[in-house]
């Protein structure tokens, strides 16, 4: 959990918002729960200041600090889902900063390719390496940060489960050099992007919201598609 700042509803002019589902309605549990979550992503503190805190749920004591993690507001963090001590911050200084939590002296990574404040940033669930972003440029982002995924040298496989030609071409391509860039930029919006996230049931299937209330949704390229998975 994050909290440097108080929750919205404490703010001026912001009203709390209510999570009250009214008897009988036959609204189901899932629909309940997704309700919840909702307003929880609305309710729930975010940062104030140039600090990301961490803290645990159980005995809400600080198990981490990182100091001045952004040289502006921090917006949004995401943790690695497969990958532990990994998480990626975002803020109003345009960068995405990756973080070892066992060594928060500086970012193992950053991405600048953003020229406005950056509102999200999500990890895909089933392959760390694809990183969605959401900016007031008015662009998403979809970056590959393979080196610091949990597959840094590609989809590994059995020996015996390869052909010799296919062996051939798995040690020409583990001597590429990896690369971390933005694999695709994404321009349907006309206005502020303030949430992108992906899809629970297709790893390949992301969306995005802008400001002005469009809901834009898109693939990852097939080439990366099938050059993670074969």
């Amino acid at each position: 959990l994050i909290s440097n700042s108080p929750f919205p509803s404490q703010r001026e002019g912001v009203a709390p918002a209510s999570t009250s589902v009214a008897p009988g309605a036959g609204v189901d549990s899932r629909r309940a729960k997704a309700q919840l979550a909702r307003t929880l992503a609305f309710t729930f503190p975010r940062p104030s200041s140039c600090s990301s805190l961490s803290l645990s749920i159980e005995t809400d004591s600080q198990i981490y600090c990182i100091e001045n993690a952004h040289g502006q507001l921090v917006r949004d963090l995401d943790f690695n889902p497969n990958k532990q001590y990994y998480l990626a911050s975002c803020g109003d200084d345009c960068k995405v900063k990756f973080w070892d939590t066992r060594n928060v002296t500086e970012p193992v990574k950053t991405l600048e390719e953003h020229s406005h404040w950056v509102w999200n940033v999500r990890y895909n669930h089933s392959h760390d390496q694809l990183v969605l972003t959401g900016s007031s440029d008015s662009r998403v982002m979809l970056s590959n940060m393979v080196s610091i995924s949990s597959e840094p040298f590609g989809h590994l496989v059995d020996d015996d489960d390869i052909s010799d030609q296919e062996d051939h071409r798995s040690e020409e391509k583990s001597k590429e050099p990896l690369q971390d860039n933005v694999i695709a930029t994404y321009e349907e919006h006309e206005d502020s992007v303030y949430a992108v996230d992906w899809s629970s049931a297709d790893p390949w299937l992301f969306a995005s919201l802008s400001y002005d209330g469009r809901l834009v949704i898109n693939r990852v390229p097939r080439a990366l598609k099938y050059h993670i998975l074969l």
